[in-house]
């Protein structure tokens, strides 16, 4: 684990809390002295870079990492029995900080950023301790809001129900591969007009031999890829730095081998028209996900959620 040798301010929404402080130690230690409510807040240690989310159901807290240094802690309450968080790698696909659910009576969501549009968001809202929410990741208000000022559409969530807290780790570059010769599918796409700018996500399916690519949280590309071999776990990847340098961390979830970096080097096949496109659009933050699972829509069970661009006439809310 990283281990921070700083102080991190910590705000608490009751002020008559005793308020836990962290000198030095790891950041599983800082995050199990939290009571319900309570947060750690310290954006200086990294003042900029990709910011990545991550949520363990298990313990129920978040961290939020800035150029892969975690720079806040927080308690969370997600979904309570019947109501469970679904676990995997989201991103934000829409944000208001004012909000009210229709389908929960009109409950206030204050700095809400949506994960699904089946109703699965990031909010402020009551944290009596353990998961008692119909599906959201409750957060202390006033983290709710820090939060959202340092976030922005199309950002990283990862959610995960191990206890252990993931750390970044250095990868090799993606996408390195010889080129194949496989020809263009008319699945294939290419339209950044689509969404000129924003935070890009990259989605590659091992099952389909197929990749998507979104750039503020629309489907912007499309194209078939091949693999070499197998794998039967999801990965993540954050560029961190200039996209010459090829600079990925690899986002090392609970529970994974820690050569899985090592064994996906080289595996990943494009076309080079394809891969030169790609690397036209990388920035500092762009998250690349490689997954056995399916991107059909049509497979809800085993689909990856990060696609979910499309919003519906009338979101679940």
């Amino acid at each position: 684990m990283k281990t921070l040798v700083i102080i991190l301010a910590v705000l608490s929404l009751t002020p008559a809390k005793s308020q836990p402080t962290l000198e030095t130690g790891s950041i599983s230690s800082a995050a199990e002295r939290l009571k319900p409510g309570e947060y750690l807040w310290a954006p200086d240690v990294a003042p900029e870079g990709p910011i990545l989310l991550v949520v363990s159901l298990a313990t129920q807290r978040a961290i939020i990492y800035r150029n892969g240094v975690p720079i806040g802690i927080s308690t969370v309450s997600t979904g309570r029995p019947g109501y469970q968080t679904p676990t995997g790698v989201f991103t934000v696909l829409q944000r208001h900080v004012e909000h009210y659910s229709r389908k929960y009576g009109n409950a206030p969501m204050p700095y809400m950023q949506r994960l699904t549009w089946g109703g699965i968001a990031l909010h402020g809202g009551n944290l009596p301790g353990y998961p008692a929410s119909h599906g959201c990741i409750r957060l202390p208000t006033q983290f709710a809001r820090l939060l959202y000022g340092v976030t922005r559409l199309g950002m990283s969530v990862v959610i995960t129900d191990r206890v252990t807290v993931p750390h970044l780790a250095p990868a090799e570059a993606l996408l390195s591969g010889s080129a194949t010769e496989r020809s263009a599918t008319r699945s294939d796409m290419w339209r950044p007009d689509l969404a000129p700018d924003g935070p890009v996500s990259i989605v590659i399916s091992t099952s389909e031999g197929r990749m998507i690519v979104l750039r503020n949280g629309k489907i912007i590309g499309r194209a078939a890829i091949t693999f070499d071999g197998t794998i039967d776990q999801t990965s993540a990847y954050v560029l961190n730095g200039p996209a010459d340098k090829q600079n990925w961390l690899r986002i090392n979830l609970p529970g994974q081998s820690a050569a899985l970096a090592t064994n996906l080097r080289g595996r990943i096949h494009v076309r080079d028209d394809i891969r030169q496109k790609v690397q036209s659009i990388l920035r500092p933050g762009t998250t690349v996900v490689v997954t056995p699972d399916t991107l059909s829509p049509t497979d809800r069970d085993r689909r990856i959620t990060v696609i979910e661009n499309v919003a519906p006439d009338q979101p679940e809310d």
